[in-house]
């Protein structure tokens, strides 16, 4: 682990997922500094990786650190709910094994001030893609007062979106995270274990990289390509994301998909695609919490796809 810039989350649990496939292709959907993609890929000596990733930096870096399993690992560039499209229509869904999603900002975008994820930046943008046409500092300078709350309320879920709406379109132009930050760190909730503008910056940068959206059509794509005997890993680092991954699971699961008032099934009772692995999400143990502390809000559901 020395040698790895950051610890990946949960880093047990998902060799534990995905070590006893030994063929075919698994695809990390986002495979940042590759730390859960290199371990794959030792853990599983025949199989072949898809890893993906929107930013270019990551891109640089993983390239040269995966580059030890030659052609066991193939490196695509764009958002993976593009890029899974792609790749399901290239292979055969029986070649599918795995699928992981680490959801959310990586370790390398929230080390890298310059890049506005921290409340401490110097700048405000938060771009996963640094060519992506919506920054941070749009949303905050140009939204107007309803649109903030919207976003406060439904992606910070934080009960005073008003006020802090109001307070952001009073004291604007704004020019850094850490100014922005320090404007309404007095309207901010406290008493938790967190920054008091962890919950704000994580509804900007939900809305500045459609977060939501991605993840609900990464899902869609996985679920239209009938993947026959896939398992499917999704972590999540906050109730909004492991919402909808709880969601979709549960849908997965059922055979009959008649409405709940049907008087008696219409719809042939033959649509599951597989079983819930977790009722309940893993989580990190206690020494991990101790080495990292990004793990402490990180939940992982597991899916297994069986259409054999």
């Amino acid at each position: 682990m020395q040698n790895i810039p950051h610890i990946p989350v949960l880093y047990r649990e998902v060799i534990a997922t995905f070590e006893d496939i030994q063929e075919g292709i698994i695809i990390d959907c986002t495979m940042g500094y590759g730390g859960h993609s290199s371990m794959i890929l030792e853990s599983n000596q025949n199989i072949k990786l898809i890893a993906i990733d929107q930013d270019q930096t990551a891109i640089d870096f993983s390239t040269k650190r995966l580059s030890k399993f030659g052609d066991r690992v193939s490196i695509r560039k764009g958002r993976f709910s593009a890029v899974i499209k792609e790749i399901l229509k290239e292979y055969n869904a029986e070649d599918i094994k795995g699928v992981l999603a680490d959801i959310g900002v990586s370790s390398l975008q929230l080390d890298q001030k310059d890049r506005g994820f921290s409340y401490e930046s110097e700048n405000l943008d938060m771009r996963m893609d640094v060519n992506a046409p919506l920054s941070a500092a749009t949303v905050i300078n140009e939204y107007s007062s309803s649109e903030l709350e919207k976003i406060l309320l439904e992606y910070g879920e934080l009960r005073n979106y008003k006020k802090l709406a109001s307070e952001i379109v009073r004291n604007r132009p704004f020019s850094s995270a850490k100014e922005l930050s320090d404007t309404l760190k007095n309207d901010m909730p406290r008493g938790k274990k967190i920054h008091p503008a962890t919950l704000l910056m994580q509804a900007i940068r939900i809305e500045v990289n459609d977060e939501l959206g991605e993840l609900k059509s990464l899902l869609k794509s996985i679920e239209e390509a009938k993947l026959s005997e896939a398992k499917i890993a999704i972590i999540s680092f906050h109730s909004l994301e492991d919402r909808i991954v709880k969601q979709a699971f549960s849908a997965w699961s059922k055979s009959c998909i008649c409405p709940s008032e049907a008087f008696r099934c219409t719809c042939g009772n033959n649509h599951e695609l597989g079983k819930v692995v977790t009722k309940k999400p893993l989580m990190a143990a206690d020494d991990e919490l101790k080495e990292n502390v990004r793990s402490r809000s990180a939940k992982m559901r597991i899916f297994k796809m069986d259409l054999r």
